[in-house]
């Protein structure tokens, strides 16, 4: 329920207790005003706040994006732009002339000028700002017990590791600045892995199992993430350690043993969320009073269906190439490696008002709650109806995303509609546990541990198996609310590996089926680029979908990723400019930009 949740609604507050300083010798005499001195502000109540606004920066909805002067979406949490627009899973969307700015970063033709990669660069030192702010003042505190002083600095390190984590897989060379910093024009040439691992290492030691809200941090989120930083890091015995420990005693902040829900959808419902599969999640909120959205899922405004119930905006829609990939054979496995060769029928070039009937071949029941498409429910808002809710099809294709939309049903309790677009309660979930089930089994895979490693990826593909997980017709077409019957919308087959599948293909090949899993069950949810960079594999995945579907969609015909280049998004040129010492930049551009 909402009202157990951590409302992150403290930027204002944050802002209200910075600490300012000026050139003026006059303020140097009077406080500055609407300022709050250390001195008022150094003890728990005032930590505890600017812990809560630490928090509130992962919404990347405040200074980071607004104060930037840039769209809300340019720094949306669910890296739906970066993440799988850029990973070859969605298209910009929309039409060919909105948001241009999406276009060239999808096709890997962006510089440093693109405004996207500066907002998304403020948001997150934003959030570093912050957990430094917290940090600085708790060591000023004296009315704080060890146990709490403990907790505050647990929960702020885990939120810095978690901010630079982001600009360590966005931008790789970044300026590390913690809260002994005094010199802000620090250069950006070492690596910071090591201190991201620290701050996490710091957070699992020293973080409780439970927290008293939900929306905190706790010892396992921590672990999780350290282990995920592990696997960037290519340390594979590491990360298998720390998931093992994940996997047999981790718990969720609200004290459930994690595990998978029955129901995938559950993951993506605002009404079943904080579950036992949400490691770490950012708490959205409906009508929280403030008149605007920007605690209700504001960076996925833009990423309803058009022409729709929902208004706006046409954009986010996921790719032929991915529809394709949730193909499976007659034994429910899937084609590794020429899915595209056993297309999904679409609508296409077919107008709504024209018969249609959808694609009868057998297709992973996770299609349907990732993927919209004509002529299958949408969740409970009546079948999808194609080309009507498409802004332009003969551009981005005829699929709409799917699992970011709110239900028909609970939309007065779960929408937000104090916007030009809407926004929704459903929680962004940075790490869940199916994830930490791919990670390790992709860890036991590199050890050669490929039994364990299989025994991981199946409890991911038995859930997706489970009868509750097909995608059902309405009883009543003209009135969805009423309920689904037994009837399936479409022929879903889906099961896990046969004993022995994945040793039987040998290391290699074993981690490809590791990698196709990831992308199937972790569709649209932001992961899809940073995968394959890590795995060393975004040239020939990118080049591959470029070539497929760039001949049939124009908006990404001629896009090409170049090895040694786009594995990394450009370092802000604005950043650049600004951070300078005798006239020299103390940030150096990545390569080849």
């Amino acid at each position: 329920m909402k009202r157990y949740k951590l409302l992150l609604l403290a930027a204002a507050c944050v802002g209200s207790m910075q600490l300012t300083t000026s050139c003026s010798e006059d303020f140097l005499e009077k406080p500055a005003i609407g300022g709050l001195s250390e001195d008022i502000i150094a003890n728990q109540v005032g930590v505890e706040k600017l812990l809560i606004g630490t928090y509130a920066a992962l919404d990347g909805q405040g200074n980071g994006a607004a104060i930037a002067g840039g769209g809300q979406w340019e720094a949306a949490p669910t890296n739906w732009i970066y993440g799988s627009v850029a990973g070859g899973e969605a298209h910009k969307g929309s039409d060919g002339a909105d948001q241009p700015a999406i276009n060239s970063i999808a096709t890997f033709i962006s510089d440093p000028s693109n405004g996207f990669f500066n907002t998304k660069w403020k948001a997150l030192y934003e959030g570093i700002t912050r957990a430094n702010s917290t940090l600085k003042l708790l060591a000023l505190a004296t009315d704080i017990s060890d146990a709490d002083r403990q907790r505050i600095e647990g929960e702020a390190r885990f939120l810095r590791g978690h901010y630079y984590f982001e600009l360590k897989k966005m931008f790789n060379m970044v300026p590390w600045i913690d809260e002994t910093t005094t010199d802000y024009t620090q250069p950006n040439d070492q690596d910071i892995w090591p201190k991201i691992e620290a701050d996490f290492q710091f957070a699992m030691d020293n973080l409780p199992n439970t927290q008293a809200q939900v929306g905190r941090a706790n010892k396992w989120a921590a672990a999780a993430y350290l282990g995920k930083t592990y696997m960037y890091e290519h340390k594979y015995a590491e990360a298998k350690s720390i998931f093992d420990q994940v996997i047999n005693e981790g718990v969720t902040t609200n004290g459930l043993k994690y595990g998978l829900v029955d129901k995938f959808k559950d993951n993506f419902d605002a009404s079943t969320e904080n579950n036992k599969e949400s490691v770490f999640a950012i708490q959205m909120v409906a009508y929280d009073g403030t008149g605007t959205i920007s605690n209700a899922n504001q960076g996925e405004m833009l990423n309803y269906p058009y022409n729709s119930p929902f208004r706006c905006c046409g954009f986010f829609q996921p790719t032929l190439d991915l529809a394709n990939s949730f193909r499976t054979n007659s034994q429910g496995l899937p084609y590794l490696d020429n899915y595209n060769a056993q297309p999904l029928k679409t609508d296409q070039g077919i107008s709504s008002s024209a018969g249609f009937t959808p694609d009868a071949q057998p297709v992973d029941p996770r299609l349907d709650w990732t993927v919209g498409r004509r002529d299958i429910p949408f969740l409970d808002w009546g079948y999808h109806p194609g080309q009507s809710w498409i802004r332009e099809q003969n551009t981005a294709g005829p699929y709409s995303s799917k699992k970011h939309i709110y239900w028909q049903s609970t939309a007065d309790t779960y929408s937000d509609q104090s916007s030009w677009a809407p926004g929704s309660a459903i929680n962004v979930v940075l790490i869940r546990y199916a994830d930490v089930l791919l990670m390790a089994a992709e860890a036991e895979a590199q050890l050669g541990n490929l039994a364990q490693a299989q025994e991981y990826v199946n409890m991911v593909r038995a859930r997706a198996a489970l009868p509750v997980n097909k995608v059902y017709d309405y009883k009543d077409p003209a009135n969805p609310t009423a309920g689904f019957t037994n009837e399936e919308a479409a022929n879903y087959n889906v099961a896990p590996y046969p004993d022995g599948y994945l040793a039987g293909l040998g290391k290699e090949q074993a981690l490809e089926a590791i990698y196709f899993e990831r992308k199937l069950e972790l569709a649209l949810e932001g992961h899809r680029f940073f995968d394959l960079v890590r795995w060393g594999k975004a040239a020939e995945e990118l080049n591959s979908f470029f070539s497929y579907e760039g001949a049939i969609l124009p908006d990404v015909a001629g896009g090409n990723f170049v090895t040694g280049k786009n594995e990394y998004f450009p370092i802000p040129q604005i950043q650049i400019d600004l951070q300078t010492v005798n006239g020299e930049s103390t940030l150096k551009q990545n390569p080849n930009y």
